[in-house]
């Protein structure tokens, strides 16, 4: 990893600099370097809260931590990518004022949901130990909403380095407190206050981090705030129903199917939870470049636009594939033989992967270029898909049901963004001509690991992909470079 410090080059803004993109992709790719580490430290605690909870328990606490992830969604609103994106194109006094502004609408929506979702779990008869986990979820929630805002000033300088180290920092805490509380035998209320204190820590660092770049104090001056909102309210709905398709499944299995069949799929889904946050990790780094591009140069844009693209379907495939090879060994080492039949979820599951790799970069791409309607109509058809089969197959199928469901769904999403981005930017049809090379050399590798025991499947397909890809021509530089740029900084 590289020191947290990470100065502009002299001069200049960094988003105008050649150094820019190499920089972005250092940064994604250590942001991504970063969480796996954080990911490894869930695997000290995860595997415990399972097996201490049980299949029931940890299923309720799954629901309590899904109804949250929505109620993140209604309010988060876009506000975290808009803030971006302003940051980017906005300087000065100008940018300064409309952070306040993105500030104070932050708390105000947050308070609001975290009302709203406690208000559900008592509307749906939930027991209180539910309820008052709502309620501690809810704080924390708060605690992020505002740590990630103001990180906006990090990410807008392309000083991937604290934002890394901050992450790991908030995730150390919270598995610490995990072992502490499985040491102790709590039961499952005490594991709702477990992220209070690291979110409140990670603020805390954030806040200082970024007190010359960023405004700290919000502002409640609802006159200004309905230009900004008005401006966003269809992305805004967007991201909320993009949250709310991806955890109903697991609410309409709360609701019918049994608390065994929603234990198994909330197992399998939080590996899946896990790895749908890389790709706005490593190519969310990239966005405040996108958004620089889109106001002052079209062909920086297109040449972006593409890569992104490219970039995502390689690493999508190379994760789908890692994920599906080893899911035996991932789910026995979370939850023991009580929950095999996770392991087929997972397998489901694990081709939504690639299709969200591409929605990501797609996704950035339109919104760099204002177009929020768009967005929101692509997820309206992704919400449709996942409502009308989870009401198909969940009452035939349970936890099956749920995750085609999910799949198709997600499908449906990256097919229409990328038939959006295409048409606005011809230039990335290029790279979709080479998706079937990409993915047969996936299929190829897990062909060729399917002969060996799990592990070892997993290790000899996740090198062979990328070998395949050189051999065709097909491996992005842009990766290249980020592997190199890693090396070169320990």
């Amino acid at each position: 990893m590289t020191t947290p410090r990470e100065p502009a080059p002299p001069g200049g803004d960094v988003l105008d600099s050649p150094a820019a993109g190499p920089q972005a992709a250092r940064g994604g790719a250590m942001r991504a370097g970063g969480y796996a580490l954080g990911t490894l430290l869930a695997l000290v605690s995860s595997p415990l809260m399972i097996r201490h909870l049980g299949v029931v328990d940890f299923g309720r606490y799954v629901t309590v931590m899904s109804l949250v992830t929505v109620v993140a969604g209604f309010t988060e609103g876009g506000l975290n990518t808009i803030a971006l994106r302003e940051y980017a194109a906005r300087t000065g006094a100008d940018r300064r004022a409309v952070m306040r502004d993105l500030l104070g609408i932050r708390v105000a929506l947050t308070l609001l949901g975290i009302a709203a979702g406690v208000a559900f779990t008592l509307a749906a008869g939930y027991d209180p130990v539910l309820v008052a986990g709502t309620v501690a979820a809810g704080f924390a929630l708060l605690l992020q909403s505002l740590q990630l805002l103001l990180g906006t000033g990090l990410q807008g300088e392309l000083r991937f380095g604290w934002i890394t180290v901050t992450e790991l920092l908030r995730q150390a805490l919270f598995v610490a407190l995990v072992v502490v509380l499985v040491v102790a035998q709590a039961g499952l209320g005490p594991f709702f206050l477990a992220q209070i204190p690291a979110f409140a820590l990670t603020l805390g660092i954030t806040a200082w981090l970024v007190r010359r770049l960023m405004p700290l104090r919000p502002a409640f001056h609802l006159r200004r705030w309905w230009p900004l909102l008005r401006a966003t309210v269809a992305y805004a709905i967007a991201v909320a129903l993009n949250a709310a398709y991806f955890r109903i499944a697991i609410l309409a299995l709360s609701l019918l199917a049994t608390e065994r069949e929603t234990g198994y799929f909330a197992t399998a889904f939080r590996v899946t939870e896990v790895l749908i946050a890389v790709p706005a990790l490593v190519i969310g780094a990239a966005f405040p470049i996108l958004a620089r591009a889109a106001r002052d140069d079209d062909d920086r844009l297109d040449n972006a636009a593409a890569r992104l693209v490219e970039v995502g379907l390689v690493i999508g495939v190379w994760l789908a594939l890692g994920t599906f090879l080893a899911a035996e060994p991932i789910i026995t080492l979370l939850a023991g033989d009580q929950s095999d039949p996770s392991v087929g979820l997972l397998r489901i599951q694990s081709f939504a992967l690639v299709a969200t790799f591409l929605i990501v970069p797609g996704g950035y791409v339109l919104l760099s270029l204002h177009r929020h309607r768009t967005i929101l109509l692509v997820n309206v058809a992704a919400l449709a898909t996942t409502v009308g089969l989870t009401a198909i197959l969940v009452p035939a199928y349970d936890a099956t049901g749920a995750a085609v469901a999910l799949l198709a769904a997600e499908v449906v999403l990256a097919a229409t963004v990328l038939g959006a981005v295409v048409r606005l930017r011809p230039a990335v049809r290029r790279v979709l001509r080479r998706a079937p090379a990409v993915v047969a050399a996936g299929a190829v590798a897990g062909l060729a690991g399917l002969v060996l025991p799990a592990v070892a499947a997993t290790a000899v397909a996740l090198l062979a992909y990328p070998l395949l890809l050189v051999a065709v021509r097909r491996f992005p530089p842009e990766v290249a470079d980020a592997l190199r740029g890693l090396g070169s900084a320990r």
